[in-house]
């Protein structure tokens, strides 16, 4: 299972309840891209993972705070996109760590072995746009 390595601003994470609920999902903007700047697909790795997350065509703010075509980072780890509700707030786990903070850098504790990694860029609420704003899906292997 991963584990967060520091300490992370939790503010403004969706309580239980909330993430029960469907919302209305906002608009992407046209072109909004978001990737990981390291590591990159194939990299092997120490088990403390410095993980950079790059973002084009929008702005990061922290959860929360409400301003057109902004959000904050979610990094999936072996968590399918597929198996979420883009429609409800993201909830908070180990395989779904949140940068509520506005954080564009952190380090992961993975266990060893494979592990896939995957960027969700969601709005204020912790909610997918519309289109969801995702990575590419990315594999390494911890040593």
């Amino acid at each position: 299972m991963a584990m967060l390595a520091l300490a992370l601003a939790s503010g403004g994470l969706a309580s239980s309840a909330m993430a029960q609920d469907s919302m209305e999902r906002l608009a992407a903007p046209e072109g909004a891209k978001v990737y990981f700047i390291s590591p990159a697909d194939g990299d092997t790795v120490s088990s403390s993972v410095t993980v950079r997350m790059g973002l084009e065509g929008m702005g990061v703010a922290p959860s929360g705070v409400e301003m057109e075509n902004t959000g904050h980072h979610h990094v999936l780890i072996d968590t399918p996109l597929e198996s979420l509700d883009l429609d409800a707030p993201l909830p908070a786990t180990d395989n779904t760590v949140h940068f509520g903070g506005g954080q564009t850098e952190t380090t992961l504790e993975l266990e060893p072995g494979e592990h896939t990694l995957q960027l969700l860029f969601n709005d204020y609420r912790h909610v997918s746009f519309d289109p969801p704003v995702t990575s590419d899906v990315i594999t390494i292997q911890v040593e």
